[in-house]
């Protein structure tokens, strides 16, 4: 295989979720973990919203695309299951369980999605699932 080849493999990289077949999430897990954190934003809906953990929520793809070029770099997403439910007023809530993990720690984490009938991402709540030392442990100086 040729470098060209190892790159065109590895930028972004095909996964499977288990319990997870909707392909907006597993493009959004996908363009995270390459770094092409404008393609993960346009995922979400004109007024879509994240809230990552320790802040406040950011609204449409631009704010999204912003936060994640600033605090994403580095950090590779590792979703190993989830579940999706068919909400009565037509949207899709999808939960997924997995690890983030970057060069110095890794931790566990829970996302949350809301998908609209278009498929779009209207809202994530991105979880950390640690105990209070090991917050303490990557929290900001």
């Amino acid at each position: 295989m040729t470098a060209a080849e190892l790159k065109a493999t590895t930028q972004t990289e095909k996964l499977s979720i288990e319990g997870i077949t909707e392909t907006t999430i597993v493009r959004y897990f996908e363009t995270l973990n390459a770094g092409e954190f404008s393609a993960t934003a346009a995922l979400f809906a004109e007024d879509g919203i994240m809230y990552p953990p320790f802040e406040s929520g950011f609204v449409g793809p631009d704010e999204i695309s912003a936060y994640l070029q600033e605090e994403a770099q580095g950090i590779k997403a590792e979703p190993q299951q989830g579940i999706i439910e068919n909400l009565p007023n037509e949207q899709i809530q999808v939960q997924v369980a997995g690890k983030a993990l970057t060069s110095w720690c890794g931790v566990n984490v829970s996302w949350l999605f809301l998908l609209n009938q278009q498929r779009q991402i209207v809202e994530t709540r991105i979880k950390l699932l640690a105990s209070p030392q090991e917050l303490l442990a990557i929290r900001r100086d």
